[in-house]
């Protein structure tokens, strides 16, 4: 039997409208709404699949198992997505996981460049570009991807040919894609936050942060609103139809090392150089928990499910149910051996942990991290070429101003308040009372002709005044003018007595 958990109709405000059209097209709206919610508590009984997670033996603990024990007891397929790849000569690694959680990007930080379908182990391209690279990220679908690099950030194609040279990118040490908005925004050395519209390829706004180059930049997947961590301990959230960051939010008592927001947003992780790793409240700005690190983390990911990874040297840890209560120790760690952690993400539909460090790059087994079911129509892991084509039309066609990006998304949403609309009966009538004939075809003529005949006298009037002012007898320095202009043969001149 299903259990189907419907919002309130709200039938009992909509009866003080008195508009009948407007009343009946909100009753037509809100039982169209209660009957999508309904539809979709049932198909929750198609759901073939469910989430697992680690559950430790009595007297036994989750955070000590290990990659090879976990490797041992699951099955063929899911041990292949456990891997390490070795290239210890063009570290640091950046990686990023596809939208779909289908494709892998790595960047090394010596120019290596590389895709592949890290499911099946088929090479997409691999190319140098011969300078340092210090941050990688996927556009709109596995076919385009950004570097930033040395001096400028590069868009490259699926087969690694450079497609554009972005000159206004000076100095870009971070990159964020907000696939949404078809925006890609970064951030450079000299401390500006960029947004380059890549649908028509141009570059939409650039903003002085003034706080200098950030330690951290995250985006808020629920209503793309960058958060950038600085060296002063603030967080500051940034949106391009602002000048100013919409909130300036002192965090920690040092440089914000790491942030990482959930896809709901409404909580924020931030780690600093005090070795705290809080959590925030966004919708109220306040701390809700905060956790000790042994060192001070460098890099933070969030899963589907709430599966909070914090990087800190070459340790990874895991933490589950860390937004809700107070955790007393980690889910899940790990260790790289002899490496420096510089990326951490989660790829989604999965339960794997992608670490990018410095000796190269490895991918972990995290029961529990990916979402079980997917909505094919929004993000397929299994999509054909035909659906990848379809999808980025329709991406393209549903894009986003970027002038709706604010950190309260649901406003568009919402209708205005019932003491801004004013009932029929309250309006206030003024009555004109019309004279008999006032309006007929005489009357109109005749006060037509009245303001041809008024305009036409006013320019004869003006005429003639400018006419007389022309023809006046001059001034008085006229007098002094003439003397001046006296020759040496006025002395012949006859003289009257």
């Amino acid at each position: 039997k299903a259990v189907v958990s419907t919002q309130s109709t709200g039938s009992a405000d909509l009866k003080s409208i008195a508009d009948k059209k407007l009343k009946r097209d909100l009753i037509f709206k809100e039982k169209q709404n209660s009957a999508a919610i309904k539809s979709a508590a049932y198909t929750q009984l198609l759901l073939p699949e469910e989430r697992g997670c680690l559950e430790a033996d009595e007297g036994e603990r989750t955070l000590k198992f290990k990659q090879t024990e976990i490797v041992k007891h699951v099955d063929v397929a899911s041990a292949r997505k456990h891997f390490s790849l070795s290239l210890p000569h063009h570290g640091p690694y950046k990686c990023s996981y596809s939208r779909n959680g289908r494709k892998l990007l790595i960047g090394g930080g010596k120019g290596h460049v590389a895709t592949f379908d890290w499911q099946s182990g088929s090479l997409g391209c691999e190319f140098h570009v011969k300078e340092t690279i210090r941050d990688v990220a996927w556009l709109h679908n596995r076919d385009y991807l950004a570097v930033a690099q040395k001096k400028y950030a590069y868009i490259y194609d699926g087969q690694g040919t450079e497609l554009h040279r972005l000159k206004n990118h000076i100095n870009p040490v971070y990159l964020e894609y907000l696939p949404y908005h078809w925006l890609l925004a970064s951030v450079g050395s000299t401390g500006y936050l960029k947004y380059h519209d890549v649908s028509v390829g141009k570059l939409l706004v650039e903003l002085k942060t003034r706080l200098g180059q950030p330690h951290s930049v995250t985006q808020n997947p629920a209503n793309a609103v960058l958060h950038l961590g600085h060296a002063n301990g603030t967080v500051t959230m940034w949106s391009p139809s602002m000048k100013d960051p919409l909130v300036k939010m002192l965090c920690h008592r040092g440089p914000v090392t790491a942030m990482a927001v959930d896809r709901s947003g409404r909580h924020m992780v931030t780690c600093g150089m005090d070795k705290q790793m809080k959590i925030w409240d966004v919708r109220s700005f306040k701390e809700s928990l905060a956790y000790y690190t042994p060192r001070p983390g460098c890099h933070l990911a969030i899963s589907q499910t709430g599966l909070l990874g914090v990087a800190f040297g070459g340790h990874v840890q895991v933490w589950k149910d860390a937004f809700t209560t107070k955790q007393k120790a980690p889910y899940m760690t790990h260790l790289v051996e002899g490496a420096q952690i510089e990326s951490l993400q989660f790829a989604n539909f999965e339960d794997v942990l992608g670490l990018g460090h410095s000796k190269g790059f490895t991918s972990l087994l995290i029961p529990g991290a990916g979402e079980a079911n997917f909505d094919a129509l929004e993000l397929n892991p299994f999509e054909s070429k035909r659906q990848k084509q379809e999808n980025e039309v329709k991406m393209l066609l549903n894009k986003i101003q970027p002038e709706l990006i604010t950190l309260d998304s649901d406003n568009i949403l919402q209708m205005k308040g019932d003491e801004e609309i004013k009932p029929l009966e309250e309006k206030e009538l003024i009555l004109k009372f019309k004279t008999k004939g006032r309006n007929s075809a005489k009357r109109r003529f005749l006060r037509k002709e009245k303001h041809v005949h008024d305009a036409r006298s006013e320019r004869i009037r003006k005429a003639l005044d400018a006419a007389k002012n022309n023809s006046a007898d001059p001034p008085e320095d006229s007098e002094v003018s003439a003397k001046q202009s006296a020759t040496i043969l006025d002395r012949f001149k006859y003289k009257e007595q």
